[in-house]
């Protein structure tokens, strides 16, 4: 999930350079969209984790 939210972040970064706003404004929302589900995603990984194995 953090690869694509990374590459839709460079995507929005290279199509703000050329002049497409409309593109880098949503290749940026998905990516902070792909970031927060990531986010989300990883912390409850790692409270569902039982605590005699820590």
């Amino acid at each position: 999930m953090l690869p694509y939210a990374l590459l839709f972040l460079i995507i929005a970064v290279v199509a703000a350079v050329i002049g497409f706003a409309g593109i880098a404004g949503a290749a940026a929302w998905v990516a902070k969209i792909l970031c927060f589900v990531f986010l989300v995603l990883t912390a409850a990984a790692f409270l569902s984790v039982p605590r005699d194995t820590l």
